[in-house]
Parts: structure tokens; C-alpha cells; sequence
């Protein structure tokens, strides 16, 4: 679906997996740092959007992901994965439950195979998923100016703001109503980019079919380790107890000097030889060119990195040492500043 946000003047169209929505309405750099130092609202209409009613559903969903979701607070937002057998991320779910329905917003282009997957598994469980992005729409507010209080729809306050469930039809009224309170519109590439600065990595993107929770930091913001049964636990216990993980995320800081970005899946090198590939790459106001990265555990914290031909420092996200206990480094949390997050 196209937003009709599209329309407003100065719109550029985003492509990929982020076609739908405005790329940036005329200066990006502006927008970042509109939602890094004061707010803005982000249209995120091209989301899907899940509502799940009856009864059984939030002892449901615990039962299939990995988060504690069976005494979840009304209006309290939270992360979840859906992992394969095997322990690897299938499906990532921002999520809040109302009182009388749980509301998911997912990937552009997760909804179909998440609704599948959910459906599949009803039984005889009280519990109904829809898929109601026809009717629902995503906008993020975000940035250390955003108000505290409610602005309408279905709020999910996020590390990155909070994200706004609303009718669809009235997207364009809501986001003239926050731009009359002085949120500045700014593009997804605006907050792509303060994401990707963050360290917080974009399902799809930022992973692949063998990423689990513990490569990428997922295994602090969307992993309860103390809760019963689910599809993959076992990897989870196994890699937080005993072992490390294959990979790790890592933010490259790229050489200015060339006027180009990586393209997704762009081999990340050391010394000549492939250490992991590319995610998601942005051009920072501040930071300048920069990109998300899984490298091999192993690969040298000194090492020089290439990527495209182009010069490449990393800066470590999740540490070589990730197993047992393990934690995302201080330098990921202080880049949430970036983010403007809004709490």
C-alpha cells in the first residue's frame, strides 16, 4: 500500500523493502537531527499490522515466543521472537495488548508468513489473529522532545520512541495534528539511519535464516530467560550457558571518502578474506556513512575491514566473548541517545 503521505510536498519515494512510505521530504540531514534532538513523527504505514482477540491469547502467544507475555500490562509494549526448532529468528513482533486484543506490528512483507505460522497454530485454543493492515497504520514519534502523554491510536512506547497504531484512514489528520504540535515529518531514512547508529538491528536486513538472538543483542530486549517451553529454547539455554555464537553484529564506520554505500549482503573483508557480510548502511548527520555488520566471532577487534573496496572500522556492538550471561556493550546502550529515545 502506498501512504498517501506520498502526497505531501517535497516527498521523495523510498524502494526496497521500504517502498510505500517517504524516503525523506527534502532534507534528510534535517530530519535526523529534528529526531535527535527535538521529535518528529516517521510514517511507518507500510508495516503490517496483527490484532489478535479472544481470550487464550496472551498464554498463546507465550507459549510461542520467546518473551514472558502471560502477565503482560495493559499498554505495556514489549519485543518478541518466533525461532525455528533449530533456534534461529523466524519472525520479530512489536507487540501491546489493550485488555481486549493484542496489537502486533511486523516487518513489511512478515505479516503473511507470521499470520501463517500463528494460524497454524491455534488448535482449539480461544484466540483469533487477523491481519488488519488494510485497516491500520504504524507512525513512529521520536526524539528526546516527544510528549509523554497518550497522542491517540494504540501507543507502544519502544527503545525508539513510540510507535502509534491508527486507523488508516485517519493517518494524514494525525499526522497533521503532531506536525501542528511541532513534530517535525521526517523520512525513513532518517530514521533508518539513527537505528543503524544505534546498533538495533532490522529483521531481514540486519539477519538471515541463521541468525539467533544472542549475534545480534535480541537475547537482552526480546528473550525472557526464565520462562517455560518455546520453539527454540534449547539453542537459547545452550549458547547462554555454554557456548558462544558463530557471529557477531558490529557497526562499521565507513570511509568517507567515497561516495557510495554498501549494498545489502556486500562482503565484509579482512586481510582479502571474507569475515561476514553487510545489513543495513545509512549516511549519518554526524557520524557520516555507516552500516550494520554479522562478522565471524573470531574476526580481530583490530582488524582492518573493507567492504565494496571501501575502508572500514568496527566499532563492537556484542562482544566475541557473548555466551554465558551475556551482554550487549555499553556502547550500544549509550548509542541509544541517537535514537532519541522517548520514555
Amino acid at each position: 500500500m502506498s501512504s498517501p503521505l506520498l502526497g505531501t510536498p517535497g516527498a521523495v519515494p523510498a524502494d526496497g523493502p521500504d517502498a510505500g512510505v517517504a524516503a525523506h521530504y527534502g532534507d534528510p540531514y534535517a530530519e535526523q537531527r529534528a529526531l535527535a534532538r527535538s521529535w518528529g513523527v516517521v510514517d511507518r504505514s507500510h508495516r503490517g499490522v496483527l490484532r489478535i482477540t479472544g481470550p487464550d491469547r496472551l498464554s498463546w502467544l507465550n507459549s510461542l515466543t520467546t518473551q514472558q507475555l502471560e502477565d503482560l500490562a495493559v499498554g505495556a509494549a514489549t519485543e518478541a521472537l518466533v525461532l525455528s526448532p533449530q533456534g534461529h529468528v523466524e519472525h520479530q513482533l512489536i507487540l501491546v495488548d489493550d485488555g481486549d486484543s493484542t496489537w502486533v506490528h511486523t516487518e513489511p512483507g512478515d505479516t503473511a508468513p507470521l499470520l501463517d505460522f500463528l494460524t497454524s497454530m491455534r488448535f482449539l485454543l480461544r484466540v483469533d489473529p487477523q491481519d488488519v493492515s488494510a485497516d491500520y497504520a504504524v507512525l513512529t514519534l521520536q526524539g528526546p522532545g516527544t510528549p509523554a502523554d497518550d497522542r491517540g491510536g494504540i501507543a507502544l512506547r519502544t527503545g525508539s520512541g513510540v510507535d502509534l497504531i491508527v486507523p488508516r484512514p485517519d493517518l494524514e489528520d494525525a499526522v497533521a495534528g503532531l506536525r501542528s504540535e511541532g513534530a517535525t515529518l521526517a523520512g525513513i531514512w532518517a530514521h533508518e539511519a539513527l537505528r543503524i547508529a544505534a546498533g538495533q538491528p532490522r529483521l531481514g536486513l540486519d539477519t538471515d535464516h541463521r541468525t539467533i538472538p544472542h549475534e545480534v543483542g535480541w537475547i537482552e530486549t526480546a528473550v525472557h530467560l526464565n520462562k517455560g517451553c518455546y520453539r527454540g529454547q534449547e539453542t537459547v539455554a545452550r549458547v547462554h550457558n555454554l557456548g558462544r555464537p558463530p557471529r557477531r553484529l558490529v557497526l562499521l564506520h565507513l570511509d568517507g571518502s567515497e561516495d557510495r554505500l554498501p549494498a545489502h549482503g556486500d562482503a565484509v573483508l579482512a586481510d582479502g578474506a571474507s569475515v561476514g557480510s553487510v545489513g543495513s548502511a545509512a549516511r549519518h548527520y554526524e557520524l557520516g556513512p555507516i552500516a550494520l555488520a554479522l562478522v565471524k566471532r573470531t574476526t580481530p577487534l583490530e582488524a582492518t575491514l573493507t567492504v565494496d573496496g571501501i575502508a572500514a572500522a568496527q566499532e563492537v556492538l556484542v562482544s566475541p566473548e557473548a555466551g554465558a550471561n551475556v551482554r550487549v556493550d555499553a556502547a550500544l546502550r549509550r548509542r541509544g541517545d541517537l535514537m532519541g529515545r522517548a520514555r
